[in-house]
């Protein structure tokens, strides 16, 4: 009973966080957008299944926030434009697509121009601030 109870338990203190890698969402080819998020399990998931939701095949890159939301990783220094630029080349997003446009989420537009200088070449694009918004940011901002 002791070992069942010790696999259940998930200590509240710890995010849960999925593995920064990029990931495929749709059928993704290499003229699909990126997408920027944090490793944060909810707002991976969340963010992953609007993106799908809105009928685009995309890149989600997902850099190593701790396991923080987005403005929380931002505020502590874990997700601004050097760090993802940094592991953009790492993570060689430029070996997965060819398209060199990628969304940042609203709510660190102000990164904008720090990820412009570490990812020379590509057009960095200020999506919608929630989640929710991204069918209409599909139709609207890349398909336009």
């Amino acid at each position: 009973l002791m070992a069942l109870r010790q696999n259940i338990y998930t200590d509240p203190q710890k995010p849960i966080q999925v593995e920064p890698k990029i990931y495929p969402i749709g059928e993704p080819t290499d003229s699909s957008p990126v997408f920027v998020t944090t490793n944060f399990s909810l707002t991976y998931f969340i963010v992953s299944g609007e993106i799908e939701n809105a009928g685009q095949s995309a890149w989600l890159l997902v850099p190593e926030c701790e396991g923080l939301s987005v403005l929380t990783a931002w505020a502590a220094g874990k997700f601004g434009g050097a760090k993802i630029g940094g592991f953009a080349k790492e993570a060689k997003i430029d070996e997965v697509t060819k398209d060199r446009r990628i969304i940042i989420p609203g709510y660190v537009a102000q990164i904008s121009g720090e990820l412009e200088e570490a990812m020379p070449g590509w057009q960095v694009i200020v999506g919608p601030q929630e989640a929710s918004d991204m069918e209409s940011f599909v139709k609207n901002v890349l398909a336009g």
